[in-house]
């Protein structure tokens, strides 16, 4: 473990939220298995990450009430339910986009279900999240996502924005760029910002921080 990781977790900690380190994908899917129930009611925000560490076979397995916004055939009414069910979930999974030393929490969305229920709702959300995702500070942060996640999320989504055909957000062109600053593409990603710091209550949000390169 290195010593920013060290330090991430322990500011993880400091901010009420729950931190643990894995080694590998394998280590993090056991340590997800422990922490919610057969029977539980479960969903999650859109994430490579989750996908590529088996989370989502898991959510899929049949062992828990998997809350499916993907399913084929389902109407866009009923995603809107599932959206609004996620809120009474057991557990919700995701994520972030950054995380920062200090222990804070980066994300960014388009249509903003995946923040919404990182914010308030669901009794436990687990973020899983490589430490390529780990910055040093929010700067570092905002820049990572106008840089790496953003256009490899559009690409992944095959929207038309800047971002998606020059690998870097707009706003990085101005001198005076403002955090919010990016496309007016009615496909833009890059709606709602959100940093989460302290918690009110206390390791319902849960970081689980795997070595290695995982997600955008």
């Amino acid at each position: 473990m290195t010593e920013a990781v060290k330090t991430t977790l322990e500011n993880l900690k400091k901010n009420n939220m729950e931190a643990y380190f894995c080694s590998s994908k394998k280590e993090a899917l056991e340590l997800v298995k422990k922490l919610i129930k057969k029977g539980d009611t479960v969903s999650n925000g859109g994430s490579v990450t989750l996908a590529e560490t088996g989370v989502m076979d898991l959510l899929k397995s049949g062992n828990y009430n998997y809350l499916d916004r993907a399913r084929p055939g389902i109407t866009q009414e009923e995603i809107e339910q599932v959206y609004r069910s996620t809120y009474s979930a057991d557990a919700y999974f995701a994520s972030a986009n950054a995380v920062t030393q200090s222990g804070y929490i980066y994300n960014v969305d388009g249509n903003s279900n995946r923040v919404s229920a990182i914010l308030y709702g669901p009794k436990s959300v687990i973020l899983l999240v490589g430490t390529n995702k780990i910055v040093k500070t929010i700067d570092d942060a905002i820049e990572r996502v106008k840089k790496i996640a953003a256009p490899n999320n559009t690409r992944r989504l095959n929207l038309d924005t800047y971002c998606s055909h020059t690998d870097s957000c707009v706003s990085l062109n101005k001198n005076d760029s403002e955090i919010c600053d990016g496309c007016a593409s009615t496909t833009r990603i890059c709606c709602n910002y959100v940093l989460s710091g302290y918690q009110r209550h206390k390791n319902r949000i849960k970081v689980i921080i795997i070595d290695g390169s995982y997600g955008y």
